[in-house]
């Protein structure tokens, strides 16, 4: 779960990390009362779960609270990467004399948290990992004893010479490591760090993704959800007890399990195509769960065939063929459909899709391929 840059900054700001005054905005008249109220020039920021809002036209500079209503009107209402964007944030424009990254995320090879710092902030860490990987620097964190103070210090000295910033820097480091443990982050990050002309260390901006599993246990941060800020198809298939996940390929998949959904994206690539989604149906036996998995791979123009990959243990074959048999009786599908079901109740499924009019496959490779040949055939 993606929180609003707004959100992360409350969080960290409840962690005593130093953050500038700001607040949202939902209109117009909203951004110019913050703006007011903030005094002097302000910068006003689109709040959308979306990377690259500055080139988009999403963070705009404004010198009064007369300005900060027209930036406000430009943003709100604007369509970024898919998404539209309902709210603002207001915060004032602050003094730049040096900016850097910190950063906190989950590590699977060394299965820890681990703290990244680089001097080169105000640009995507991406981008720095791409053109100047040396100047990341990382530490894992030993989930015993949280991040500690001399392994904070040997980073804040990665970013600066001089003793007072990097004892700020430290402390920040520490106290971004407490959110992120108590939010149940995958990431949370400060991009950029800055120092003010009077030696201040101070956090301009804040990301955090809260991974999904640790909501139950969090109720206040699951609180935080905006799904109106989330692609539709997202929310539809998490409310229905589905995962899913849009990709840029051509091949729907809908398949049971996550191994094997991750083994039929790999077969999809192997033999030429691109999967257009992750789509897990899980293992139960419910035949909505079909109807609305087909709604929601069916809504992605991209897609040009669709494939059925169900080895069927705890979900049985035969309440996958009926959700297929009604759904596409609801949807008048208009795109090829490549089935491919194997496990309990096989022999009922192969009949009930008979009756219907289609037909099963029992070879995953047979079914991969021959949805590779249609998806590129209908390109």
């Amino acid at each position: 779960m993606n929180l609003h840059e707004f959100q992360a900054r409350a969080l960290l700001q409840g962690a005593g990390i130093p953050v500038p005054d700001a607040d949202v905005a939902s209109t117009p008249d909203e951004a110019a009362r913050i703006a007011q109220r903030i005094g002097g020039p302000v910068v006003v920021k689109a709040q959308v779960h979306a990377g690259g809002r500055g080139k988009a036209g999403g963070v705009r500079l404004a010198k009064d609270a007369a300005e900060a209503r027209e930036r406000a009107g430009q943003i709100i209402g604007m369509t970024i990467k898919g998404l539209r964007v309902n709210q603002v944030l207001v915060a004032p424009a602050a003094e730049i004399a040096s900016e850097s990254y910190v950063g906190i995320i989950v590590d699977r090879a060394s299965q820890r948290a681990v703290l990244m710092v680089s001097p080169a902030g105000g640009v995507d860490i991406e981008e720095v990992a791409a053109t100047t990987p040396e100047k990341i620097f990382r530490v894992a964190i030993d989930p015993r004893y949280g991040l500690l103070p001399h392994q904070a210090m040997a980073m804040a000295f990665r970013l600066y010479r001089g003793v007072e910033p990097a004892r700020q820097a430290a402390t920040i480091m520490r106290q971004l490591y407490d959110v992120f443990w108590r939010a149940g982050a995958s990431l949370v990050e400060i991009n950029p760090l800055i120092t003010t002309p009077g030696g201040q260390v101070v956090a301009l901006d804040a990301k955090l993704v809260v991974d999904d599993n640790e909501l139950e246990r969090r109720p206040e941060i699951a609180a935080l959800r905006d799904t109106t800020a989330e692609a539709p198809a997202e929310v539809q298939a998490r409310e229905a007890g589905l995962s899913y996940i849009k990709l840029d390929g051509r091949v729907g998949c809908c398949v049971n399990g996550a191994g094997l959904a991750m083994a039929t994206m790999d077969l999809v690539k192997y033999y030429g195509g691109e999967p257009a989604n992750f789509l897990d149906i899980g293992g139960s036996s419910n035949p909505q769960k079909v109807v609305t998995a087909l709604q929601i791979i069916t809504a992605d123009p991209n897609v040009k065939s669709i494939l059925f990959n169900i080895f069927g243990g705890i979900t049985r074959c035969d309440d996958v063929a009926n959700g297929i048999v009604t759904a596409t009786g609801q949807l008048a599908l208009d795109r090829p459909l490549v089935i491919r079901l194997t496990g309990t109740n096989e022999e009922l499924a192969v009949k009930i899709l008979e009756d219907a009019g289609f037909s099963a496959l029992t070879d995953m490779d047979d079914a991969v391929r021959r949805a590779v040949e249609l998806a590129r055939e209908a390109a």
